[in-house]
């Protein structure tokens, strides 16, 4: 990453962190070093403190009383209550969204679809998570709920983490595909209930999905 020449720097800079958190970069519960971040992005501490406090209020990070930030370390309760939350979020939104999705959406959410399936094949895992969650945002955004998109935009940023971290063995990444392209039918067809199943079942597949994926969670 080089030095920061653009943007509203606190913006920057909160993107930049969020990134190292949901590659693993910085781990659940390591302590952020301030000096290493100002010198490595090229700007001061109170930009930067300003992004600490924006990934705070995602719940990103921790800042406790004179102990300086870290990043989350969320519990296993805390995992499976955010994706049963999510997962009602999405089953919601692909109901609404049949109502309202055009013709040239389905087709860009197919796109994806096969963008993505390319990145896992040549396993290019951070494009692939980027692609999958586009999709998922495109459904979303389908919906027309403002309100629906931001509650699942903040809930997905505490999780990114742990979804970069899954094992994408055959079984995973089959019921993955699979997933999806059950989502495209559901969404040319416009069948809602379809489709809100199938998200909410999606969601729910990817909870806790591997030992490794429950060492880096707290009990």
């Amino acid at each position: 990453m080089g030095k920061i020449q653009h943007r509203v720097l606190y913006q920057e800079a909160a993107d930049r962190i969020r990134e190292l958190i949901e590659l693993g970069t910085l781990a659940p519960g390591e302590k952020i070093s301030e000096k290493k971040l100002c010198e490595k992005f090229g700007i001061s501490r109170t930009p930067l403190r300003e992004a600490l406090k924006v990934l705070k209020s995602e719940g990103l990070i921790e800042i406790p009383p004179n102990r300086g930030a870290r990043v989350t370390l969320l519990t296993t309760k805390d995992v499976e209550h955010t994706y049963d939350v999510m997962a009602a979020l999405e089953g919601l939104a692909g109901e609404t969204a049949c109502r309202y999705i055009s013709d040239a959406e389905v087709a860009r959410i197919r796109e994806l679809h096969l963008k993505m399936v390319e990145h896992f094949q040549r396993s290019e895992l951070k494009e692939y998570f980027r692609a999958n969650q586009q999709i998922h945002e495109c459904i979303m955004l389908a919906s027309k709920n403002d309100v629906l998109m931001e509650m699942y935009n903040n809930l997905s940023q505490r999780i990114k983490q742990i979804r970069y971290s899954a094992q994408m063995t055959d079984e995973y990444w089959n019921k993955a595909v699979n997933d999806h392209e059950n989502m495209i039918e559901a969404l040319e067809d416009r069948d809602g209930e379809r489709l809100g199943n199938i998200l909410r079942n999606h969601l729910g597949h990817h909870k806790l999905e591997s030992e490794d994926l429950k060492e880096m969670i707290a009990d």
